[in-house]
């Protein structure tokens, strides 16, 4: 049984879908269809950059969606295979779960990318710079890093962001909170806390803002069922239904990304293989999760394309 897999922010970089774009079509139709969604020439950013422009949430996010969806286009048109006689499950992580609904039929490109554009811009305006930070806990499990989350607010918001992999957990919250925690680090047995580069404090109470502004989107641009059933983040768990799937999707901006327990769940039901397409971040996550022996897949290039059709 096979799951697609589709990356979050952070896995953008400068070059990202241009290769692509010259060798397929498919794959420059997907670009010029989200530029003319977005009224902006993201793909030229995307190829070009600068690194800064790219880097900002509102840009990062339908970027990453784009690269991966024409990554996915192009294995379906050029090698002639449809999502859902390959795949039984999708799922990403953080705005990669916008990639998977659409990779699955709830949503369509265009609203795809108008939806993160618009997330994008309403996270970023959440929460004032400087007033929040994230923090990955490198070598902490879940608990361990909610012990220190809870120690560290002091009245502050401090929690778990991004439930990653058995030893890598992510924090957001308070800068000051989040500052305290990184320094504590060692006290709960804890290799290393650091400081991401983000402009917000992603997945956690102070997006609430943010979390309206979707409910409004996604009112206006409700999901349809999707094709395969998605491992939504908010709870670990698959769903199908239309209505349920925009309410967690609004649940999300505030909640916590359960990636561990998600690859769990998709181990649970019989997934032994995950296909991540456009970026080379979540494989290494799902193979430390994973309880027994699963295979993961990093489709970027035509050359991938070409080796995983040889094998669907």
């Amino acid at each position: 049984m096979r799951a697609f897999i589709f990356p979050g922010q952070g896995s953008q970089a400068v070059g990202m879908g241009k290769t692509l774009a010259e060798a397929s079509a498919h794959a420059r139709e997907v670009f010029q269809e989200v530029d003319e969604a977005l009224g902006q020439h993201l793909f030229k950013l995307m190829s070009e950059g600068p690194d800064d422009q790219l880097t900002l949430t509102e840009n990062a996010q339908p970027a990453i969606m784009a690269n991966a969806i024409a990554t996915l286009r192009v294995l379906e048109r050029d090698g002639g295979v449809t999502l859902s006689g390959k795949a039984a499950y999708v799922a990403g992580h953080s705005l990669g779960e916008y990639s998977a609904l659409c990779a699955a039929g709830a949503f369509d490109l265009a609203t795809t990318a108008r939806l993160l554009k618009t997330r994008g811009q309403a996270m970023q305006a959440a929460v004032p710079v400087e007033v929040g930070a994230m923090a990955a806990l490198l070598g902490a499990d879940i608990d361990t890093a909610q012990k220190l989350a809870d120690a560290a607010a002091e009245g502050e918001v401090c929690t778990v962001a991004n439930d990653n992999d058995p030893s890598q957990v992510v924090i957001s919250g308070h800068k000051g909170a989040v500052e305290r925690a990184v320094a504590m680090v060692k006290d709960y047995g804890i290799k290393r806390g650091v400081l991401l580069p983000v402009s917000a404090p992603f997945h956690c109470p102070l997006m609430q803002p943010a979390a309206d502004a979707m409910a409004e989107a996604l009112g206006a641009n409700p999901p349809a069922a999707p094709l395969v059933p998605v491992i939504a983040n908010v709870t670990a768990s698959p769903v199908s239904d239309a209505d349920t799937i925009s309410n967690l999707l609004v649940e999300q901006v505030t909640g916590r990304v359960r990636w561990r327990e998600s690859v769990g769940a998709m181990e649970a039901i019989g997934v032994t293989q995950f296909v991540e397409f456009g970026g080379k971040v979540l494989g290494p996550m799902v193979k430390r999760s994973a309880s027994g022996d699963v295979e993961t897949v990093s489709v970027i290039s035509m050359d991938d394309i070409e080796a995983l059709l040889k094998t669907l």
